[in-house]
């Protein structure tokens, strides 16, 4: 269904943003949290499985909205696609947050194992089965369209933290395992958000008043809610650690294979720099959990990759080699490269998260035979990421000379 609800093109996405932009600007302001149903006329972009690929990008989105409206009525839509950029760098700072939950996930569904009640709670939550409409319908709706809009997901974070008394790692756990757009940034952190982990002591409550209004009261759950939102217990994040922007990437780096990552698909600029002679793909989205991720996630990645593979040019490359799934990838990857007689593999930098887990096992495997693999970080993110070391707030000034810099090859 959601490749009928998403087609994962970069021809829809570029089509979802020319008809989006006229509503960029104080209507999308104004009407954003506003959720009408997965039937209605949306009043956000419903770009987020694109950019999450980087089918589009965000500083596309960013100059697109200023040269349509000015960045004073852009402002909101504007923070909200930076949003994305300052989690993403927040994580890149510290990857050990990762890693924590990554560890936290699979401790708690070993909890819910071992425990009745747990499991019972777990599987009535993620099978819509809680007796709580709205959750139930945010269930159904997530698991069959693979999207949810941004205020829903808030409202579902709280509910299952709050009044179903879930670990938020697994929630954190199911959104991945059923969006489209999930992100390991973005998705992680506004959990531990909602938590009182991320903002220290601040947690955000889902009240039924406020779902009334903001879903046209198609949802009413009086009585149904936790009434108070305590902060979870956890460590402190560690402190930031430098980023290192990395190598500019040219064509005097001898045969060069391309490889592309589902973290960021748009590889055009990188291709006509680097010239290479075989291009390739690599999926990690069933990586994303340490159970089955959905099939539709993982249909939409791979075709997303072959959107990706079936618009480049590159003069005697055989293109759309292959679409690789993570496993088996280290041999599947060596093959490649040998059959290429490769010197060298490059690919845009890779993110932390499940991304990040299987470039660092590809790098080990050309490494054997000598095959040396370097990613390029876009200007854009080694401008922007070292910039969160605090709070988005602090982050929010910087917004205007970020926006300022944005060229055509970010």
């Amino acid at each position: 269904m959601s490749l009928n609800l998403f087609p994962p093109t970069r021809a829809e996405a570029t089509a979802r943003l020319a008809a989006f932009l006229p509503h960029a600007g104080k209507s999308y302001a104004k009407l954003r949290n506003h959720d009408p149903g997965p039937d209605a006329p949306a009043h956000v972009s419903r770009l987020s499985p694109y950019v999450r690929h980087r089918v589009v990008t965000e500083a596309e989105l960013v100059r697109a909205a200023v040269d349509r409206h000015g960045e004073g009525p852009a402002e909101k839509f504007i923070q909200e696609v930076f949003w994305r950029t300052y989690w993403k760098g927040w994580l890149e700072l510290r990857p050990g947050v990762w890693d924590d939950y990554c560890a936290a996930r699979e401790a708690a569904r070993a909890q819910a194992g071992g425990n009745a009640s747990l499991a019972g709670r777990l599987a009535s939550a993620e099978g819509a089965r809680t007796g709580i409409d709205c959750f139930d319908h945010w269930v159904r709706e997530l698991t069959g369209t693979g999207y949810l809009h941004n205020h829903a997901r808030m409202w579902f974070a709280s509910i299952w933290i709050f009044t179903l008394k879930l670990p938020w790692e697994l929630g954190a756990d199911f959104f991945l395992r059923h969006l489209l757009d999930g992100d390991p940034a973005s998705n992680t952190l506004s959990w531990r958000w909602v938590g009182g982990l991320q903002t220290r002591g601040k947690t955000y409550l889902a009240r039924a008043d406020n779902i009334a209004a903001h879903t046209g009261e198609r949802f009413n759950p009086q009585g149904q809610l936790a009434q108070e939102a305590l902060p979870l217990d956890g460590p402190l994040p560690p402190v930031p650690r430098p980023i290192s922007p990395g190598p500019r990437l040219g064509k005097d780096g001898g045969r060069t294979g391309l490889l592309v990552f589902d973290d960021d698909v748009d590889v055009q600029c990188l291709s006509d720099r680097v010239a290479p002679v075989a291009v390739a793909a690599a999926s990690s989205a069933a990586l994303r959990s340490d159970v089955p991720v959905s099939g539709q996630v993982q249909d939409f990645v791979a075709a997303v990759l072959d959107d990706s593979l079936s618009r480049l040019s590159v003069p005697g490359a055989r293109l759309r080699d292959q679409v690789m799934v993570p496993h088996g990838i280290d041999e599947a990857v060596r093959d490649w490269a040998r059959d290429h007689a490769l010197d060298r593999v490059v690919a845009r930098h890779v993110p932390v998260g499940p991304g990040r887990e299987l470039a660092d096992r590809i790098a080990r495997a050309l490494a054997q035979d000598g095959i040396s693999f370097v990613q390029e970080m876009r200007a854009y993110d080694a401008r922007a990421w070292p910039l969160a070391t605090k709070g988005f707030f602090p982050f929010r000034k910087h917004i205007p000379d970020l926006t300022a810099a944005l060229g055509a090859s970010d």
